[in-house]
Formats: C-alpha cells, structure tokens, sequence
C-alpha cells in the first residue's frame, strides 16, 4: 500500500471505515427523497419544458424568432454552444488527466463531474441542431450516398469537424463515466430490497462480482479510457475555437484562440463543479468526503487557468496594436469602448479580477466565498462568448451595416431552458445514482483518512473486523462503533501470533487443551446456541464443542493478551483473532443482558 506523508491532510474525515463509506454513499439512493430535492426538482422541470416551447415554436416558426440580423447572424445561440461545452470540460480532466498523475483528491468530485459534462454536452449539443432551422434534414451534414447529386459536406469547414470533435467527445466520456460505476452498482444492487430496484441495478451492474481478475480489467480499463480522454481535453475547444479562428474576421482571425479557449473551458467547467459539489455535500451531508481541501485544489486550478485567461486578454490586445492593422485594433477598441462596453467590463472583472483573490488561503479555503466566486466566473465566462462573437460582428467594414444585437423572449426562453433541463438530469443523476466514486474512495482510506493520518487505527484488526462487523446486529447497547473501539484497543496490546499448522486432532495436543481449560469448566446441559454469534456458523460451533468449548460465559472468559494462535490455527480462516474478540464482546454483552 501506498504510505503518504502525514504532513498531508487527509482526505477523507471523521475515522470512517469502508462500511461507513458505503452507507453515507448509498442513504441518498436508498433513503426517501426530500421535500427540498421534489421542489426543485419541479423548479428545473417546469423550467425546462418552458425551454422545449420555446425550441419547438422555433422549429416551427422559423431562426427568425430570434434576435439576429443580415449583420449579425451568430449571437445566443452560438454564446450558450461554446459555453456548455466548456462547462463540460472539467469532468474529463478531473477523470482522465488527475487519473493519469495518480491524484487521489479527484476521486471524491470524479463522478459527479463526469455526469455535469455529460449532461453539459447533451445542452451544447442542441444549440447547432436547431441553428440549422430545419432540424428534420439534419442528416444532410453527414457523409452519406444521397440522390442529390454534389450535395456532400464540407470537410474543410470547421462546423464539420465540431461535429465528429463533439460526438467523440461525448462518446468517450459516456463510456468512462459508466465503466467507473458498474462496481458501485453492484453495492447498490447487493443492497437492494425492493425487488424492481435490485433488478435494474442487476442489469446496470452487468454482473459485476468484484473478482480480483474483474477489478485488474477494470483499472486497465480505466487507464485506456483516460488515455483516450486526455487528448480530447485539449482537441475538442480547440476545435470549438477553430470555428472563429480560421475565418477572416477582426477579432477572431488569431493563432492564440487554440490554448485560450481550452484554458477558458477548464476556468468555467471547474467553477460549474465547485457550484454544483458545494450544495451537493451539504445537501447529502458529504463533508467528510468533499471538505476545505478539495475545494482549495479546485480553486487553485480556477486560479491557474483564470491567470492564463487574462494573460490571452491582455495578449489580444497588445497584438491587435502591435499588428498595425487599424481594423483589427478598433474590433478591440470597440470592445472596450463602445455600445457593448458593459459587457467587457463585466468579462474582465469576473475572469481576470476575481480569480486573483485565490491568492489568498484564507479566501480560497473560504466555502461560502468559492461558491460566490465559482457564479461569478461562470457569468463572467458567458460573457466573455457573447463579447467574442457579438462585438466582432456588429460593427464590420460597412458602417451604414452597422447593427446591434437584443435579445427576444425566445433566445432567453431557450437557454434558460438548457439550464433547467441540465439541472432535471443532475438531480436525477443525484436521486438514483451514487454521487461519489464509492470504490475509489476506499481504495485510499489506508493512505488518505483521517483514522490512519491521526495513528487511531494502526492495528492490523481495523479491516478485518470492519470486514466481518459492519452488519452485526446487535442490541442497542452495544454498537457497531463501540465493538470497533472495543478490538482495536484490545488488539493493541495483544501479542503478534505465530504462524502455526492447522490442527486436525485437538486431543492431541495438550496446548490446546491447556486454552480451553482457562476458560472455565461446564457441562453439556448447561450448553449455550454459538450460532447466535454473528460470523459463527454450525460448523464452527461444532469445532468448539468437540474440544469443549459450549457456552458464552467460556467465550467471554477469551483472554486478549493470551497467545491463542493454537486455538485460531484450529478454528481455519474464520477464526482470526478479530474474530474471536469480536465474538467475546458480544457473548459478555449477551451475559450482561440475561442478568438484566
């Protein structure tokens, strides 16, 4: 196992075990739902079917519907495009690219951020389909044998290659964000009581049993996908930035959009994932899981891409004078100075201004604070789409052709309509599937949690007895937590046992015999049922009976500090010393209650 530095903070809080882990993941799934989640629930549907009218009476109507112009032919639609899909960029980076590098902070975050960039593309997917305006020939973009004669797609158009970037994309991200929850799926689905429940988890599970030679798969899975991946991150919004790029236009015609449009994508999907995980662990009580130092990594990458944000900014503008070219300097200057001067000024304080103030520890490790921060890079974000693609069309060579852009009720009905529809998926995505990497989160409890940071569960009995009583069932004085605490501290100062060989004949062996003495003589009339003891079946009973042990008092009577490798080498695999601790807890709460 990987032993990390104790100067690290941990990762995981509160001394929790691999049970624990599994039930603060599973209570939202298996739990009821509340009245806070139905109510916005409601909110983002309503929402959301307001956004469907709004594209079908577009469909229906005509792109004339909205604000567009003969001069200004790209606005809303083409803004909300680019800014959804740079919203889905962060999942990917989280998953693939901190894969890669072996970062295990991702592994609380990975999941829900795989599922925003999903859902993310799923949004930017709609915008070109209906921008096309008669989105029942959409088909015509693909390279298919048609009657049309020369009617074939354009390969050198970059509209084109958005197409196959996006749909790669998406295909890719689907994938590894489904394979990483096949395994949590089948916890669901072993857990499962309603028999429809446990059926589709069954099938969404694929029949996973989690085999050694199954999880090897997995991670050679996993790393394949993330080395596909990473590439996308910087291909897909560099191709997105193509679309301006490669046309003639001042203020669009300029080699730095590549890196500049993929730095502003990771900026804008990190601050989506930082809003979307602050609700989230306070909503389902995740702060354990999701605490400070997730948020301040995160907020250090806001910090970093935000820096290379405002260095393009200041980049553009210097070249745009240093070029000489006057009309590429006045599409800069009327960016700043002219009609849309607002705007500009609203894009450089919210991405070049406020990312600064991550300097800072105490703000950058402040929640309430990232998450006022995290809005304001996402607007500011927006914005900075609507001033690339507005501002560099209104005013072109021609000033009698010079225009402004407003918005109608149908261009906000639409985008305010993928934020609802984004919004239905998430909370669905939050009701039935789990929220956190559950698997991946306990590969790193030995290395990243609290209970092995702070030297409370050194022992070697902390997995084993969380193992074998996670689901003990007991009476209500006397906890899973309690029995814990009860073996760790007893194990402490137990001697290290030595290898011995199985034993097939006790009466052989006066050692043994000697063991079972010290624990108190009784007869077969006084015999106690064993099996009521969690973990121990009729044939262990029968072991003990036959070399005398038949009640709980002589179980209870167990010595911890006795070297009981004999009787455990007699017992086999089920009869570790955790165990027969575990068992002399519960056989002295047992007695304690028949005296009561």
């Amino acid at each position: 196992m990987h032993k990390e530095a104790t100067i690290r903070e941990p990762l995981v809080l509160g001394h929790k075990t691999y049970h624990q882990v599994t039930e603060d993941v599973c209570k939202p799934i298996e739990g009821k739902a509340p009245k806070t989640w139905y109510i916005l629930f409601a909110i983002a549907a309503i929402i959301g079917v307001y956004g469907i009218g709004c594209i079908l009476y577009l469909l229906g109507t005509g792109i004339g519907t909205w604000g567009l112009n003969k001069t200004i032919n790209w606005a809303w639609d083409i803004t909300n495009f680019v800014w959804w899909v740079g919203i889905g960029h962060a999942g990917t980076l989280i998953s693939a690219v901190l894969l890669l590098f072996r970062q295990k902070w991702r592994m609380a975050i990975n999941r829900s951020a795989e599922a925003m960039t999903i859902f993310a593309v799923f949004m930017a997917g709609i915008f070109p389909l209906i921008h096309m305006g008669r989105i029942w020939v959409a088909y015509w973009v693909m390279p298919l044998p048609n009657q049309f004669g020369s009617l074939w797609p354009n390969f050198n158009s970059p509209l084109l290659w958005d197409v196959f970037a996006i749909s790669t994309y998406l295909s890719v991200s689907l994938v590894f964000w489904y394979i990483g929850l096949i395994p949590d799926f089948s916890t669901i689905r072993d857990r499962a009581k309603k028999p429809v429940a446990k059926k589709i988890y069954s099938m969404l599970s694929f029949g996973w049993s989690g085999r050694a030679k199954q999880w090897s798969r997995f991670e050679t899975v996993s790393l394949v996908l993330a080395g596909l991946a990473t590439p996308l991150v910087f291909s897909v919004h560099s191709i997105v930035s193509f679309d301006f790029a490669t046309s003639v236009i001042p203020g669009w015609h300029t080699t730095i959009f590549p890196p500049y449009f993929v730095a502003g994508a990771v900026f804008s999907g990190f601050a989506m994932v930082q809003t979307l995980m602050l609700v989230m662990r306070k909503a389902y009580n995740l702060e354990a899981y999701i605490h400070t130092k997730h948020i301040e990594y995160m907020n250090i990458v806001i910090m970093a891409t935000g820096s290379i944000v405002g260095t393009a900014y200041i980049t553009e503008l210097f070249i745009s004078w240093y070029s000489g070219v006057e009309y590429e300097s006045y599409a800069f200057f009327n960016r700043a100075t002219g009609p849309y001067w607002w705007a500009y000024a609203t894009m450089m304080t919210c991405n070049v201004l406020s990312p600064q103030l991550m300097w800072f520890k105490k703000l950058r490790t402040s929640l309430s604070f990232t998450f006022v921060i995290a809005i304001v890079v996402n607007i500011g974000m927006w914005f900075e789409r609507f001033v690339i693609i507005t501002t560099s069309l209104h005013r072109d060579y021609l000033p009698s052709s010079w225009s402004m852009f407003y918005p109608t009720h149908i261009d906000i009905g639409i985008f305010v309509g993928t934020i609802g529809l984004f919004f239905v998926f998430f909370l669905l995505f939050t009701r039935y599937f789990p929220v956190l990497a559950l698997n991946e989160v306990k590969t790193i409890l030995k290395s990243s949690g609290q209970s092995y940071k702070d030297g409370t569960a050194k022992t070697p009995a902390f997995s084993i007895e969380e193992q074998h009583l996670a689901d003990v069932k007991v009476k209500p004085s006397i906890t899973n937590e309690t029995i814990v605490s009860s073996v760790q501290e007893e194990t402490k100062t137990a001697p290290v046992q030595k290898a011995v060989d199985p034993i097939t004949d006790p009466v052989i062996d006066p050692a043994l015999a000697k063991i079972v003495t010290s624990l108190g003589s009784t007869d077969a009339t006084k015999k106690d049922d064993l099996k009521e003891l969690t973990g121990l079946d009729a044939a262990l009973e029968d072991k003990l009976n036959k070399i005398g042990i038949l009640t709980f008092s002589q179980i209870a009577n167990i010595n911890p500090t006795a070297d009981l490798g004999l009787l455990t080498a007699y017992l086999g695999n089920a009869g570790s010393q955790a165990n027969l601790l575990a068992w002399k807890l519960e056989a002295e709460e047992k007695l304690k209650n028949d005296n009561n």
